[in-house]
């Protein structure tokens, strides 16, 4: 048996093509994320991938739908999602397949 620990992979991502990792894979991606409240991430946009996140614990918004524990995000690739915490925030983040480099920030609209 072999033990790692969350907080040293890279930004809570432990399963994927990236080290460390506890397991070495371009077909997913899987990470625990924790965020304080008032997080902001940019608008963005995968190309090749489906990004599904599952809200553990807190309130996040994700285009400006208000997101509780529980909920489940499925994010096709050509979506454009953008994330802020209203609150501490726990998610488990997967990619499928697993794209290095898959993504791409978008320009707010002027």
């Amino acid at each position: 048996m072999k033990v790692d620990r969350l907080d040293g992979m890279v930004r809570g991502w432990f399963v994927g093509a990236f080290e460390p990792t506890v397991l070495h894979t371009t077909d997913v991606e899987v990470g625990v994320k924790r965020y304080p409240a008032g997080v902001r991430e940019s608008a963005h946009v995968h190309k090749i991938a489906t990004e599904i996140t599952v809200i553990l614990e807190g309130t996040a918004e994700m285009n400006g739908r208000t997101l509780t524990a529980g909920d489940i995000v499925t994010v096709e690739p050509g979506e454009v999602a953008d994330f802020h915490t209203l609150t501490p925030v726990t998610t488990v983040v997967v990619k499928h397949p697993g794209a290095p480099d898959d993504k791409y920030l978008v320009e707010p609209a002027r």
